[in-house]
């Protein structure tokens, strides 16, 4: 661990010139102190490494000094392919192989070009998940990953949605795709390909049994066709809908590109509210209405029947959770002060005549 991180501070200051003992303490995510251990070590060892101070000092190499050091490893390598995605690197465990990797690959570069890579790395960010949501938790991609990066049989125990919910099978991983935040692993399981979520696996047993990969198999045309057949199968039915023109604005954001795109395809004219009428693909009616309903009152389901039925329900079911608050009560007018003095004084003179009549 400690030749790893004094190679890394070699490559750190020939990639980068000056660095101080904070920024490589925290690029290594070690304390200043170690920083100053190791370039004690560094000196002792002949590297020609000397450190000036001040406001503008820190650690340098001395000049023309380049490490031969900067071959990569397999594994190395191999997390390059993830460059760009720290957090899916991290995900699989190789978060610091792929950091070592870039490292090396930086201080090979000449420096007008490390230059033009810092700029990049500084300007430009992948943020792969969706909006909130912080991708899958699963505590067995690492094993499923080295489970498919070395073709070994895995038993797991998995939850789905049909029944029985939990189900136990034997798997042969033939890879691992990340699509919007979540790790799906496609695996042979009774001679055919299937697609497993990774965080619905509730239990993962690695065995030393391996298996036979095709090598023709190809994971991203695969993963493609497998989408395109998924996509096919789930949006079976149609609905005829009106859209408002904010209506069809939302489409685009709330539901899927083929909803979007049939839009598109078979919008009538507008009317003279701007409204249009078209047919959508859907999956089911309870799917529909509720990916329907965040449009509010944007859109009216025309057919089928059923689904506008179950349109109809929701909104009165919510119509009754927030019925109309009752009007609030009107005061009685105000008195001018005049005439309730006026009032007043005739309240009091007519009960005075009134003791007096009854004294007579």
């Amino acid at each position: 661990m400690r030749a790893s991180r004094l190679l890394s501070i070699l490559l750190l200051l020939q990639s980068r010139g000056r660095m101080t003992a904070r920024q490589l303490a925290d690029e290594l995510e070690v304390s200043v102190r170690t920083i100053y251990r190791d370039v004690e070590s560094l000196h002792a060892a002949g590297i020609p490494l000397y450190g000036e101070a001040g406001h503008e000092g820190g650690y340098r190499l001395m000049d023309g000094f380049r490490t031969r050091l900067t071959g990569l490893t397999e594994r190395e390598a191999a997390a390059l392919f993830l460059s760009g995605l720290p957090g899916p690197a991290a995900d699989l465990g190789l978060g610091a192989l792929l950091a070592a990797a870039e490292l090396k690959i930086e201080a090979a570069l000449p420096a007008g070009l490390r230059e033009e890579a810092r700029r990049v790395r500084e300007h430009f960010l992948l943020d792969a998940p969706g909006w909130y949501y912080d991708g899958d938790r699963s505590p067995y991609l690492r094993e499923v990953a080295e489970a498919v990066w070395n073709t070994r049989v895995v038993h797991v125990r998995y939850r789905r949605w049909a029944e029985p919910c939990e189900v136990e099978r034997r798997l042969e991983p033939y890879g691992l795709v990340l699509k919007a935040g979540k790790w799906y692993l496609v695996a042979r399981c009774d001679g055919a390909l299937r697609t497993y979520r990774v965080g619905q696996i509730l239990a993962l047993t690695v065995t030393d049994e391996t298996f036979e990969r095709p090598t023709g198999f190809d994971l991203e045309r695969h993963w493609r066709e497998h989408l395109a057949g998924f996509r096919s199968r789930l949006l079976r039915g149609h609905a005829v809908i009106r859209l408002s023109p904010r209506g069809r604005e939302r489409l685009g954001e709330i539901m899927s590109s083929a909803v979007a795109g049939a839009v598109d395809e078979t919008a009538s004219p507008p009317d003279e509210r701007g409204w249009v009428t078209a047919t959508v693909p859907v999956e089911s009616v309870t799917h529909a209405r509720t990916e329907f309903l965040k449009l509010g009152a944007e859109v009216e389901v025309l057919e089928p029947a059923e689904l506008r039925r179950e349109m109809a329900a929701t909104a009165h079911a919510l119509a009754a959770l927030y019925p109309p608050a009752p009007p609030p009560a009107v005061p009685p007018p105000a008195v001018p002060a005049v005439f309730a003095a006026t009032v007043a004084g005739v309240n009091e003179k007519s009960a005075r005549n009134s003791g007096e009549s009854d004294k007579r």
